[in-house]
């Protein structure tokens, strides 16, 4: 590819990006520096701010590329279901959740930082990701109940999206957490990805009366 070309560019992205997502599997947010993940990447460390100035830029575009993902199996839900009960629907969503572990885990970790430490073209480029999420969440509402009225459908959006940003601090715990938790005499029911966002969503959907 000649230097330079979008396609170069795209997939130099892409690579710095699979080398935080790597990293990110072993070390967390705050133990990752550039430098990390300069030397995870098959080119110099410094041509890194080619393309992303700052950790919390590349952390950003992770979640963007998550959202997209996710965006994606929605529509799949979308194309494949003519008709969804709440039940139903309470399921495929938290399924498509349940796959995206990493997109809650970033979510619910320096979510601010990120957004404030990144370049406003990039942090434009990422909500255009976000809002296509909550456009298509709002497609399967008015596509599966139709008795829901506008402004039930805008309350479901903005309980649901704000709720995302705890379901991986609620259902994935390390031991250290659990035990504290046990020694706290917490009476905690501890919930899986899909248990947390399958109840959540039956219940904002509970006054939707079915055909």
């Amino acid at each position: 590819m000649p230097k330079g070309s979008p396609e170069l560019t795209n997939a130099r992205k892409e690579e710095i990006i699979n080398a935080c997502e790597k990293l990110y599997k072993s070390k967390s947010f705050k133990e990752i520096s550039l430098k990390d993940i300069g030397n995870a990447t098959s080119f110099t460390r410094t041509s890194i701010y080619n393309y992303f100035q700052t950790k919390e830029e590349i952390f950003l575009a992770l979640l963007q590329r998550e959202y997209e993902l996710w965006i994606v199996d929605l529509n799949k839900i979308i194309e494949e279901n003519a008709t969804l009960s709440k039940d139903e629907f309470a399921d495929k969503l938290a399924r498509s959740l349940e796959k995206r572990e990493q997109l809650l885990k970033i979510m619910s970790m320096n979510h601010y930082d990120m957004e404030s430490s990144s370049r406003p073209e990039q942090l434009a480029e990422f909500k255009v990701a976000y809002g296509e999420s909550l456009h298509t969440v709002m497609r399967c509402l008015e596509k599966y109940f139709p008795c829901m009225s506008a402004s039930e459908k805008q309350d479901f959006i903005y309980s649901f999206f704000p709720f995302m940003f705890g379901i991986y601090p609620y259902t994935v715990v390390n031991d250290k957490q659990r035990s504290a938790m046990e020694k706290a005499g917490v009476d905690y029911v501890f919930m899986t990805i899909y248990e947390i966002t399958y109840n959540c969503a039956k219940r904002l959907l509970k006054d939707c009366q079915e055909d």
